[in-house]
């Protein structure tokens, strides 16, 4: 008797598209949505529009996510018109066995931790690159006022990181904020709540990339053969 043919393992990009799509599992009818930013956050913008007349809308961390939610006929708020979300659905650029994250790559962090703030629950969306021991091994993004960029990267030196500031068109990239990123190497973050509070009070830091006291709740993490559920709660 023949065997069924193997199975073929998902792409990566076919594990973006598979958890966007089991991150609507998590929406209820009526809710505004908060709505994070980057490449697998795209794909869950794109199935929340098929479910767009269920729910009131969306709270955006950036303005790229806005333009793509507006342009599929989701209403957009601000996050001043919404008391509470009850749920906030972002990617990660790292995250780990207790759920916490580093975030940044797309340069939307400081937005980003304001929105998994106002909510209730943080659903992480990732796929399977992302999931990591020890956070570190991605360049952490710090969101910087530009005049305090030298010495934050100076700072940075004497925990043992190289620190950078992100740039784009050979220029110094520019926030949603207008602020500047440093992107930090080398470094290996065994203690992600004390190395966040730490960080956060440095004079000139808008946010670091750590995201500890707003860490995931659960995690639809994108594998090779579907969609795991990690659960942090």
């Amino acid at each position: 008797m023949n065997s069924p043919p193997p199975v073929p393992a998902l792409s990566q990009e076919e594990q973006k598209v598979q958890v966007g799509r089991a991150a609507i599992a998590h929406v209820a009818k009526g809710d505004i949505v908060g709505v994070g930013t980057g490449s697998t956050v795209n794909k869950f913008i794109d199935a929340l529009a098929t479910i767009k007349d269920d729910i009131r809308g969306a709270v955006s961390s950036s303005v790229a996510s806005t333009e793509r939610l507006r342009a599929l006929g989701i209403p957009v708020f601000d996050s001043n018109e919404v008391e509470e979300l009850a749920v906030y659905i972002d990617g990660a650029d790292e995250i780990d066995g207790r759920g916490y994250m580093i975030k940044g790559g797309g340069a939307a962090l400081t937005r980003e931790k304001i929105v998994a703030a106002q909510s209730r629950r943080f659903i992480c969306i990732a796929d399977a690159s992302k999931r990591v021991n020890t956070l570190g091994a991605f360049p952490l993004p710090v969101e910087v006022i530009p005049m305090a960029a030298r010495r934050v990267i100076r700072q940075f030196a004497r925990l043992g990181g190289m620190a950078q500031v992100r740039e784009k068109d050979g220029a110094a990239l520019v926030t949603d904020n207008g602020q500047h990123i440093i992107d930090v190497t080398g470094l290996r973050i065994t203690d992600p709540l004390g190395f966040e509070s730490e960080v956060n009070q440095w004079p000139g830091v808008v946010t670091v990339g750590v995201f500890a006291h707003q860490r995931a709740n659960l995690c639809l993490l994108g594998t090779p053969s579907g969609v795991q559920t990690l659960r942090f709660d």
